[in-house]
This record gives structure tokens, C-alpha cells and sequence, in this order.
């Protein structure tokens, strides 16, 4: 992966309008020490943007005031889904959406249309603190302050809480509350961790990515996914999410194209998938996305989103494949399938004995013949068979080479067996 990124950060580094805007997201930690080096190298340190604990950059994953509240609640039940086991939560992470959306509409009104975690935990965990904004939010109703938008937003919330949700049975709310606070309790238990991501509204200087693809900068996490399991992969989320939706919104934004080409690099890529991905690689290419990703085999992704369908689409949506050696049977079966058959010569032998004269001899209990004759057949044929078979991929890949399906931009240049340069080894 580094040689890929140090490609595309040095790509037009001198050009203002053409060097890459990037998101670099990585599972260990330390991918952002390679991304200061090659900036530093091609004279880009001033594009670079590390988001990381009690560092420089403080930012609100919850901050998009021009995103409707069913978004953001969607955004959150999607990241929801990287913590399910299996499929069987999809009703309550379904109904934990419904509380987040209208919890986001009320903290807007009440908060000047800033949502933080912290005040979405405490909507939903505190009913003292629910009765304490909707006491304020009265007054400020009968003062005449809100918009016709405004009033609905507030009226429908107070009816789904009060009619709905603190209405539910006691195991039902203790089940709803738990699933929404899997995300809401990694950003308040910890005090560096809620003020980088839930600072006041005055200390953000991280609002996303539209600037970010504007100028041309690099954006790269640094969160160790083995020291902040949950919250590693909660803000990679949504730093994926926030990327991929600028990036489609260009789209309609600049309809003559005249925008800037930009990358998306993830290493460990099973950690941060999710079903959105499927289309957004499908789209991304009308909006110049270049999407680089590494994982360990097909069924890490699988295994992550739970939908066969849904890997299959981003599967087929990465053009150029590099396939390591794997001792996945689905891998290895998909990449078969992909580079396809070929005619394969077989040869078969035979060999058989014709005798006119046979006796049985009695002392060796054993068939003797007289007149014998040995015959050898050898026949050839044509049989259609993987182009690489199994043993290619589990015996033949050493260190440093690899099977590679490219494209020239073109066409498909033919599948071959590549030996790789390390990059930590001059040469």
C-alpha cells in the first residue's frame, strides 16, 4: 500500500488544482508516520489533516446541519452494524434509528442545531434531562421563536417520546437504550476522546470533507483498532460516510466535471466495510474517485456485512486485483472464476497384459502365464480447466509475488504471476 500512496501523493503535488484530496484509513495505527513522510517528501505537509486523540484537529462526527436528522440516525444505525454478530438485532437497530432521528431533531432545536453524542446519551438515558430541554423548549414556543418546520420537528418528537418510547415495556426501552449507547458511551467515558470528538461548537476546525476535496488535502486516521476497538471503527466509519457523500454531491454540484480527482485508501479494509460501499464504488468513478483497498480474503468482508450480495458488488466493482497467496477456498474460487478456463491437454496412460495360456499353480496360489503379451496405450485430450489451479494460489504465491488482473484503462491486460519489490529493500 505505501508504494500506491506515495504515487498519489506526489501526483501533481506542484499543481494546486490537480494534486489528490485523500482519506487514508488504517486499522494499526501507524500508516500516518509513512503519509508524514512522503508529504514531507513532495512538499505537502501543510495538506495534511491527522485525526487522532488530543491531537491538533477536534472533530463532531454528529456536526452536519445540512444532513436531515433521518440521515445522521441512518449513518449511526449503519455504523451499528459493524458491532452485530449476525442479522437477528436488524429489528432494533431498525427501531433504535426512529429514537435517534427524533432525539437529533429535538437536540437541534434546543441546542442552536449543534447534535453531539454526549447530549443524544443523555436525551435517551436521562428522562430528567428529556423534561428539562422540552421545559425550554415551551417557553421558547409560546415566545414565538420557531419557525413552521421548526414547530413540526418539535411536535412530532415530543409525541414519539412521550406517546412512544418512554412508553415502551421495561425490557424493550433497556434494549433500545443499550443499542443506542454501544455508540454513545465510547465518547463520554473518556475525557481525551470527548474532547476531540464532542468539543463545543467554537473549538471545531475539522467541519469535513468539502473543503477538504476544495483544496486538496490529506486526511489520514491514527486510532489503533486494538486500543479503541469500538471507537476506531465508529469514527473510520464516519469518516468513510462523510467522504463518500461529498464526493457523490459533486456530482450535482459542479455538472461540468470541473472538479478535482481524489483517493480513498484502507488498509484492513474488512474492519471499515459497509453496505454503502457496494454502491459507492459502483458510482464513484463519474465523480473521480480513485479506491485502493487491502484486505486479508473475501470472506473477512463477508463476515463483516453478513451479505453475500453486498461483497460480491464490491468485489466486482475493483477493476485491478492483486491476489496474494490465500488459503481462503472462497478467494481463491472467485478468482478463478474471474480469470476464467482455458484448454488444458491431459494425457492418459494404460497398460494392459494379454496371455493365451494361463495355469493356476497350486504351491504359490498364483496365475501363471505362457505366451503373454504386454500392451501401453497413451492417449491425449482436451479438457477446459481453471487457468490457475488451487495449488497456484496456496503453494505457487511466495513472498513478494502475486496474481494481478489489471487494466490498462482500455482493456483487461492477461492475468499473470508478478514478483514485487519490497519497499523497505533498496534497489
Amino acid at each position: 500500500m505505501y508504494p500506491f500512496t506515495k504515487q498519489l501523493i506526489g501526483y501533481s503535488y506542484q499543481n494546486p488544482i490537480q494534486k489528490l484530496g485523500m482519506l487514508i484509513l488504517d486499522v494499526k495505527g501507524n500508516y500516518y508516520q509513512k503519509v508524514l513522510e512522503f508529504a514531507q517528501e513532495f512538499h505537502r505537509t501543510q495538506d495534511i489533516i491527522v485525526i487522532e486523540l488530543g491531537g491538533k484537529y477536534h472533530y463532531n462526527p454528529l456536526h452536519k446541519p445540512n444532513l436531515k436528522p433521518s440521515i445522521l440516525a441512518n449513518r449511526l444505525k449503519t455504523i451499528l452494524l459493524l458491532f452485530s454478530k449476525n442479522n437477528s438485532e436488524t429489528y432494533w437497530l431498525d427501531e433504535a434509528e426512529k429514537v435517534l432521528t427524533e432525539a437529533i431533531k429535538l437536540c437541534r432545536l434546543y441546542n442552536n442545531n449543534y447534535v453531539t453524542f454526549e447530549e443524544l446519551h443523555k436525551l435517551v438515558t436521562q428522562s430528567n434531562y428529556y423534561i428539562e430541554k422540552v421545559a425550554k423548549l415551551r417557553e421558547r414556543f409560546v415566545q414565538n421563536h420557531f419557525s413552521q418546520s421548526e414547530i413540526y420537528d418539535l411536535l412530532s418528537s415530543i409525541t414519539f417520546f412521550e406517546k412512544e418510547f418512554f412508553n415502551l415495556d421495561h425490557r424493550t426501552f433497556s434494549i433500545l437504550k443499550s443499542e443506542i449507547t454501544r455508540i454513545t458511551n465510547c465518547f463520554i467515558s473518556d475525557y481525551e476522546v470527548l474532547k476531540t470528538f464532542n468539543p463545543p461548537e467554537s473549538e471545531l476546525n475539522f467541519l469535513g470533507f468539502e473543503q477538504v476535496l476544495l483544496e486538496g488535502k490529506i486526511v489520514v486516521l491514527n486510532m489503533n483498532i486494538s486500543q479503541y476497538t469500538n471507537l476506531s471503527k465508529i469514527i473510520a466509519a464516519y469518516l468513510k460516510l462523510d467522504f463518500q457523500t461529498e464526493v457523490m454531491s459533486r456530482l450535482s454540484k459542479y455538472p461540468d466535471g470541473k472538479f478535482r480527482s481524489v483517493c480513498f485508501i484502507s488498509d484492513e479494509y474488512s474492519e471499515y466495510c459497509t453496505e454503502t460501499d457496494s454502491n459507492f464504488f459502483a458510482q464513484s468513478r463519474e465523480a473521480r474517485c480513485i479506491n485502493i483497498v487491502a484486505t486479508q480474503s473475501y470472506t473477512s468482508l463477508l463476515n463483516t456485512l453478513k451479505e453475500q450480495s453486498c461483497v460480491n458488488v464490491i468485489i466486482q466493482n475493483l477493476i485491478n486485483k492483486l491476489w496474494f497467496r490465500s488459503d481462503d477456498l472462497w478467494t481463491i474460487e472467485s478468482a478463478q472464476k474471474q480469470i476464467g478456463k482455458e484448454d488444458k491437454e491431459k494425457i492418459s496412460k494404460g497398460i494392459s497384459e494379454n496371455a493365451k495360456e494361463t495355469t493356476f499353480n497350486y504351491f504359490t496360489n498364483s496365475l501363471n502365464s505362457k505366451n503373454s503379451s504386454i500392451s501401453e496405450t497413451i492417449s491425449t485430450y482436451l479438457h477446459s480447466d481453471f487457468v490457475y489451479d488451487t495449488n497456484f494460489f496456496t503453494q505457487s504465491l511466495e513472498n513478494f509475488t502475486c496474481l494481478t488482473f489489471l487494466s490498462d484503462g482500455l482493456k483487461i491486460i492477461p492475468p499473470q504471476k508478478l514478483r514485487l519489490f519490497p519497499y523497505f529493500i533498496p534497489h
